[in-house]
């Protein structure tokens, strides 16, 4: 078993998704990997044959990002939002949209909290609160929970790789 698993919390009923998971890295370096898009490239995106590309990254209050997921086949997933806070090394707030959904407007708001632990470690605590528990039961049924491993193993191998 690994050192450190992802949790996924959905509980029934509530429009939101806790996602927890701790890093064997600084809460400076954890932060800088989710805020400077060259290092997300390495990590974000689920299964390992997908590549991505972002076509806008603002990493700040009032920002605004969109980024593609490309799978072997060429079809495209695009995800985008607006920051509303981007406090380093302590939180990013944002709003969230999948785009391969049926219809558009199926916005989260997501809080991700970064927590300095003990031995030089961070829990990273993201909530997203979606429209409607229909919205919420969509994503989980989009693949999202197996997109969220894959990127956090990626990223636990790329914080060992880098400096703060």
């Amino acid at each position: 078993m690994k050192k450190n698993q992802t949790t996924i919390a959905a509980v029934p009923g509530k429009q939101e998704i806790i996602i927890t998971r701790e890093f064997e890295a600084p809460r400076e370096l954890v932060f800088k990997a989710y805020s400077d898009p060259e290092l997300m490239l390495q990590w974000l995106g689920g299964q390992c044959n997908l590549t991505m590309r972002i076509e806008k990254f603002e990493a700040r209050a009032g920002g605004s990002y969109r980024y593609i997921h490309t799978d072997p086949a060429g079809n495209e997933h695009g995800f985008h939002g607006v920051c509303h806070d981007h406090t380093f090394p302590e939180r990013i707030i944002q709003t969230f949209e999948f785009e391969g959904l049926p219809e558009a407007g199926h916005v989260a708001m997501e809080t991700t909290k970064f927590e300095a632990l003990p031995d030089n470690r961070t829990r990273v605590t993201t909530q997203s609160v979606f429209q409607s528990v229909a919205d919420r039961d969509g994503m989980l049924q989009s693949g999202m929970e197996q997109g969220v491993n894959d990127s956090h193993e990626r990223l636990e191998e790329l914080l060992a790789t880098i400096a703060v």
